[in-house]
């Protein structure tokens, strides 16, 4: 039986961090916190169960420690509808019945903390990018979103991969290279060396949140490197690319611009509206979906 006086729990899991917190009838937020990354494409293995299974039995003691919720509502990235073994697992986890497990995909709950349903465009940059609006009518419609393997341009994995790409090409052509360019210099740092076999087993051998966590190397160099403020302005205008799709099925609307990459650096939103016409006001918003979800759950 439900008790209508346990607080409601809202999980935003991406590929970098997982974020979380507890609200009350209230809407007050009474804890919050993250462990790791996780995504629901982890499903596809025995292997990435296991370790989603670990990570969310860590999730479950850490908020557990705080108060027990009587309902959750979790988005998790590369979710596409499946989720019944998640949705057993969590109520095991948090010993409530699988029906006060809600699942959907992390953008519903990031769209929900920014706008109504038909008020605008989000565009979400974290360890990949998607642009979404959902209609009046409840329904999701995407731009992006594909997978770091086929675009995800402007997510902080792309932005990781952009800058490797572009240090060995430049190795290619020049070897030692990298010890003239400060970007090349904060990437290898954060890597661990400077050798191919150390870009080779981070960018092959890791899940996509700890590959996209090199963006943060990249920004931390834009100031004083051009090719890393480069990269960056790129990765503002893919993220424009996915608000003027959405204008050009849909019409204008606000764009608000959400996500871990988006902040990694200014470049990235200057950029990006730069790249948008007039007709689409573009605003920075914060990374609030947690707690969206878990007033959403506080009302179950």
């Amino acid at each position: 039986m439900k008790n209508d006086h346990a607080p409601g729990l809202g999980i935003d899991a991406g590929g970098t961090r997982t974020r979380w917190a507890l609200a009350d009838r209230a809407g007050a937020i009474v804890a919050e916190g993250e462990v790791a990354g996780l995504s629901a494409l982890q499903m596809g293995s025995n292997t990435g169960r296991t370790a989603l299974h670990a990570r969310l039995t860590q999730l479950a003691d850490t908020v557990l420690a705080h108060g027990k919720p009587g309902a959750i509502r979790a988005g998790l990235t590369g979710f596409g509808g499946d989720g019944a073994q998640l949705q057993r697992w969590l109520a095991t986890l948090f010993d409530m019945p699988a029906s006060a497990v809600t699942l959907c995909n992390d953008i519903e709950i990031a769209y929900a903390a920014c706008f109504q349903p038909g008020a605008g465009y989000l565009v979400y940059a974290g360890t990949g990018s998607i642009g979404a609006w959902i209609a009046a009518d409840g329904v999701l419609h995407r731009a992006g979103g594909r997978g770091v393997v086929l675009d995800d341009g402007g997510g902080g994995f792309w932005i990781a991969r952009e800058a490797l790409r572009h240090i060995w090409r430049r190795e290619d052509e020049q070897p030692g290279a990298w010890q003239d360019s400060i970007m090349a210099r904060a990437v290898f740092d954060q890597i661990g060396g400077s050798d191919w076999d150390h870009s080779r087993q981070f960018i092959y051998g890791q899940e996509r949140g700890a590959v996209g966590q090199l963006a943060m190397a990249v920004a931390a160099s834009a100031d004083a490197d051009p090719v890393a403020a480069g990269i960056l302005r790129h990765a503002g205008r893919e993220l424009a690319r996915l608000a003027i799709a959405l204008r050009g099925r849909f019409g204008a609307r606000p764009v608000a611009l959400s996500g871990r990459a988006a902040t990694l650096h200014p470049m990235i939103f200057d950029a990006m509206r730069a790249a948008l016409p007039p007709d689409l006001p573009l605003a920075l918003a914060g990374s609030e979906a947690h707690l969206a979800a878990a007033r959403a759950a506080a009302v179950y």
